[in-house]
């Protein structure tokens, strides 16, 4: 399998690549103690299964049918979100007013998904309180060709202005296995001082942005020694990770595109960032 990320090339083999722990045996109620615990030793819950596959799809559908003709692959459906090659000149650029990703993170049928009770529930078991979702939800979407994906990074340097008791879910909506962009952890990252990382910063594609650690992901993880964690992620699935966890993304190379949402919860009772209490945008600089 030819992986990369940001267009850099890294082997889909043993020594680099590891699989992802499911915790799905641990969501009956009355594990909450042990999801805690899982969260702890791991950084994340791998949670397959969680949410109904039909209403994932469901919002995929509704939001790659935004765009206009030309975009999708012909004869095929919004839901199987395919690419036809070629974004119509009238499309404006990703996340920004007048795209529609920045339009559907403020709609009703985006607020009713990731309101869904049990992710919030989920969230304050973690938390141990009552849990607050931030405003800022990110829709992230991906297309072969872009060569564009996350940077291996921490959330806690993007939120550094409020509390870091933070719980992150990310939702692949659709199907989404290494080829299509998945998300993929570095193993127990969570542990690691930033003193340990800190010189991969200066590797960099965006000399601008100290926040990124690396964008080559061999590198990062050599230097590290550890493994990226990855899965054949399917809609229905969750990940919930914690701030200081290591984690990126792998580039799109399938016809099927890559959609996701971002959503995070801080307890009721801490200070959030106050960057992340405004909607997403992908020019907003948070």
């Amino acid at each position: 399998m030819d992986l990369s990320s940001n267009g850099v090339p890294i082997p889909f083999t043993p020594e680099l690549f590891g699989p992802l722990r499911s915790s799905a045996d641990l969501l009956p109620p009355g594990n909450t103690a042990a999801l805690r615990e899982r969260l702890g030793a791991d950084g994340y819950l791998y949670l397959p299964g969680l949410l109904d596959r039909a209403e994932v799809l469901g919002l995929r559908g509704r939001y790659f049918s935004l765009f206009p003709p030309g975009f999708l692959a012909p004869g095929t459906t919004p839901e199987e979100g395919v690419y036809s090659g070629s974004t119509p000149d009238d499309v404006p650029e990703y996340g920004v007013a007048g795209h529609p990703a920045y339009a559907f993170v403020r709609s009703a049928p985006f607020d009713r998904f990731v309101g869904n009770p049990v992710l919030g529930e989920l969230a304050a078991q973690l938390l141990d309180f009552k849990a607050e979702m931030l405003p800022r939800r990110i829709l992230r979407h991906f297309h072969r060709g872009t060569r564009r994906a996350s940077r291996a990074h921490v959330d806690l340097d993007y939120m550094d202005k409020g509390s870091p008791r933070i719980v992150t879910l990310w939702i692949p909506v659709g199907d989404c296995p290494p080829r299509t962009g998945g998300l993929v952890y570095l193993e127990g990252s969570h542990r690691l001082g930033a003193e340990e990382y800190e010189p991969l910063r200066d590797t960099t594609d965006r000399p601008d942005d100290r926040r990124q650690i690396c964008h080559d992901l061999e590198l990062t993880a050599r230097t590290l020694g550890r493994r990226w964690l990855s899965a054949d992620f399917a809609a229905g699935d969750v990940m919930v990770h914690l701030p200081r966890v290591i984690h990126a993304s792998l580039d799109t190379t399938t016809d099927a595109m890559r959609l996701s949402v971002d959503t995070r919860f801080v307890r009721s009772d801490d200070t959030p960032d106050p960057r992340w209490l405004r909607p997403w945008s992908a020019d907003d600089g948070a």
